[in-house]
């Protein structure tokens, strides 16, 4: 592999970021690959904010993504995905949830204006902003994924499946199922991968054709 991927991770507490983090790294560490993570969990048993900065390469020292350098964003809340916005390159991948957990703060703001024209913060918004810097984005309703999956606490792996199948990806895929099958409790195995191949296919039928993609 020449040259470096970076990612943020990111969503709320009790969403399984830690566990993807840990199917990558280990994914990586069996197949050679350098990988350096950074996390910050907030208030992550509160249903806080939860990012972890994911740097994979040769020379990779920091585990820090520098500002305006990130390849993707991998989000499984809609509007956790905007706290990184300055992290993601012009013409970087954003893969997001497309649920929406609204912060206290925004609650607030909405039940102080009742009676007054006052929106949540939507999905919708998200996007548009995104796309101020790239087309590469793609909103999965991570949720049904899981649920057709067999298991609804499977979200995070159906954003990994997406990941998997853009060839800047440095990770292969194989390495990532078997990563999957380690990580995960025996009973949990077939639900998460097929959750990993559904991700995937949405991914493909996103990107595929618009971005180079692996097996093309």
């Amino acid at each position: 592999m020449s040259g470096e991927f970076s990612a943020i991770l990111c969503g709320v507490g009790g969403q399984g970021l830690v566990l993807l983090s840990n199917v990558i790294g280990n994914a990586c560490a069996s197949t050679g690959l350098r990988i350096i993570t950074g996390e910050q969990h907030g208030l992550s048993q509160r249903h806080g904010s939860v990012s972890i900065h994911v740097r994979i390469g040769p020379d990779v020292r920091s585990p820090l993504i520098p500002v305006g350098s990130g390849d993707a964003i991998i989000s499984l809340e809609a509007i956790e995905t905007l706290r990184y916005f300055e992290y993601l390159k012009e013409g970087g991948v954003v893969l997001m949830n497309s649920m929406v957990v609204h912060p206290v703060t925004d609650s607030k703001a909405v039940v102080e204006r009742k009676g007054k024209a006052a929106m949540y913060f939507d999905r919708g918004s998200v996007e548009a902003g995104f796309r101020q810097i790239t087309q590469n984005v793609l909103s999965i309703d991570a949720s049904e994924i899981a649920n057709r999956a067999g298991n609804a606490l499977t979200e995070n792996i159906v954003l990994l499946g997406a990941l998997s199948v853009l060839q800047e990806f440095p990770v292969q895929t194989d390495a990532l199922r078997q990563s999957i099958e380690k990580m995960v409790p025996p009973k949990a195995k077939e639900a998460n991968l097929k959750a990993f191949d559904l991700g995937a296919e949405a991914s493909h039928r996103r990107f595929c054709g618009a971005l180079p993609c692996k097996g093309e």
